[in-house]
């Protein structure tokens, strides 16, 4: 009677040691989290973010990954001489952007880039023989984030272009 209860036990404990690590990636996750997600803008004022999300486990072919992000960008009139006006023909545009897409895992990774901006200048307008350029623009609260609730926020942040004068 001994051995049977000892070999009921040891049965019992190699079924619970078996199905823990099971039940732990039930749904295909395993233990997920951003290992990066790194900031760069373009040269036309484009915000770029790359990123690593790793421990997603093997049961999952894709993930769907956002980027969220708060934008201001600065629009100026310049003339056909290539001067700005003195009469402050500028305007800023602040908005919040956000994109997602959907990336495979391959081995529980998932590695890619997310691109959004720069807003446009709304109804901002210059006047005749004047041509609109961006001239800046600054993304903050830059965050990557995934279908399961995990984030990271991205770096550089906040993250400036510098001059651009890029025509709108």
């Amino acid at each position: 009677m001994r051995r049977i209860v000892i070999v009921l036990i040891s049965a019992f404990a190699g079924i619970l040691l078996t199905a823990t690590p099971a039940l732990a990636g039930a749904g295909g996750t395993g233990s997920p989290h951003f290992q990066f997600a790194d900031n760069s803008i373009g040269s036309t004022g484009t915000l770029t973010t790359s990123f690593k999300e790793v421990g997603l486990g093997t049961g999952i072919s894709s993930v769907v990954i956002s980027l969220n992000a708060d934008a201001t960008a600065l629009y100026q009139c310049f003339n056909n001489g290539g001067n700005h006006p003195k009469a402050g023909n500028k305007e800023t545009v602040n908005t919040h952007l956000q994109t997602s897409g959907t990336f495979p895992v391959s081995n529980g990774n998932a590695t890619g880039s997310l691109s959004v901006g720069p807003p446009g200048p709304g109804g901002f307008t210059c006047p005749s023989g004047q041509t609109l350029f961006l001239q800046s623009v600054t993304y903050s609260n830059t965050i990557v984030s995934d279908v399961f609730g995990h984030s990271i926020d991205a770096s550089p942040d906040p993250i400036s272009s510098g001059t651009l004068h890029v025509p709108a």
